[in-house]
């Protein structure tokens, strides 16, 4: 009787088994690392939770912008640990907890953690996957800080000029970084999604289109002064209506939308010295985004990706 048990519980074990074998597949392998179609599922749940506007997207869509996250993710993350001897910084965790709190609007971890149940998503996962976008960013800051370049003098001269305007301005922009690739034409690319931008909306669209590091926000950059932006730029949005979107601006990494959400005037009292610096930290961010970029690139160009 004991012997048939045993007989028994093997045969279902092996029935399990295969049925586990049979909903699990490769989609990808990047190197030495795999994609299942469960990555893919945790990495929908995972953008939604972050980014809910994408569950208005079809299944399809969703799953394609899963696919190009993990890509991303993997291949970042093995020039991270390649780089650094030691990725269990507290410091920058604890930082990555702090934010995902208050970008979710929650006031404790606990409550943090079973809006996580809710949607289920594991906690060390989420922070993981966070930690290693921060390692990123002290990566290319490494590598790429005494690259930067930064006239003081140029820009100490255009604040003076914009003291003397009777007016200044500020914008509530969204941005969208778009490539080129292979017989794509601009013009068509552009169109395609100026369109799907009117199907759906603009976050949505930069959640599909974007290589910029805001398309994790929906393309989100917030309020920006007219003192921190280019003189061709702000000539550009100061004929721009609200809700209107910008046509595309040749970039070292690609073609740049714009859209105005909002601009406000305010009080034209420009402080030289403050807002001096802070166009300094606006343009070392902005050379740092593109340094990037261009490093991801060169990465992603050297690395083998099959399908399966």
């Amino acid at each position: 009787m004991l012997k048939l048990k045993i007989i028994s519980y093997i045969i279902l074990f092996l029935s399990y088994a295969n049925y586990v074998n049979a909903e699990v597949y490769i989609k990808y392998k990047i190197g030495e690392e795999i994609i299942t179609n469960i990555d893919i599922l945790n990495e929908k749940k995972y953008l939604i939770f972050l980014r809910p506007s994408l569950k208005d997207l079809n299944n399809t869509e969703i799953e394609s912008i899963a696919e190009n996250s993990l890509k991303k993710e993997i291949i970042k993350k093995k020039e991270i640990d390649r780089v650094f001897k030691d990725t269990n910084n507290q410091k920058l965790i604890n930082e990555i907890k702090k934010s995902l709190f208050k970008f979710k609007k929650v006031d404790s971890e606990s409550e943090f953690i079973n809006l996580l149940k809710i949607n289920n998503i594991k906690y060390n996962k989420i922070v993981e996957k966070m930690k290693y976008e921060g390692l990123w960013n002290e990566l290319i800051f490494q590598k790429y800080y005494a690259m930067i370049k930064i006239n003081e003098e140029e820009l100490k001269k255009k604040l003076v000029n914009e003291k003397k305007n009777n007016k200044q301005y500020e914008y509530n922009l969204s941005e969208l970084l778009f490539e080129v690739v292979n017989n794509e034409n601009i013009d068509n690319k552009y169109n395609e999604i100026l369109e799907y931008i009117k199907l759906n909306n603009f976050k949505i669209a930069t959640s599909k289109y974007s290589i910029a590091n805001s398309a994790k926000t929906g393309g989100e950059i917030g309020w920006v002064k007219q003192t921190l932006l280019s003189d061709n730029l702000n000539s550009l949005l100061s004929k721009m209506k609200i809700n209107q979107i910008s046509e595309p601006l040749e970039f070292p990494n690609g073609y740049l939308i714009l859209k105005i959400n909002n601009k406000r005037e305010i009080e034209n009292k420009i402080d030289i010295n403050k807002e001096l610096q802070e166009i300094i930290n606006y343009e070392k961010n902005k050379q740092l985004s593109q340094f990037s970029l261009l490093y991801y690139k060169k990465l992603k160009s050297n690395t083998v990706i099959n399908e399966y």
